[in-house]
């Protein structure tokens, strides 16, 4: 399990939230149960394509694909 930090901010009568972490993970909802969960959607619909992204890429080629682990404060 990943852990990221999610930033909400109330607009008007929408949820709006992002990631600070993940570009390009961000949602809204009109009620904040609804804003978080389409979050954890959108965190996980990033990281699929961002590997996608990073197969295409290496297609054909001679890579190394490991796990990696960062503690972060």
């Amino acid at each position: 399990m990943e852990h990221f930090t999610a930033v909400f901010e109330q607009a008007g009568d929408w949820w709006i939230g992002y990631v600070e972490e993940l570009p390009g993970a961000n949602t809204q909802g009109r009620a904040l149960d609804e804003a978080r969960e389409n979050l954890k959607e959108a965190v996980q619909l990033v990281v699929e394509a961002n590997r996608e992204l990073a197969r295409r890429e290496t297609a054909g080629r001679a890579v190394l694909r490991e796990d990696l682990h960062v503690s972060l404060a």
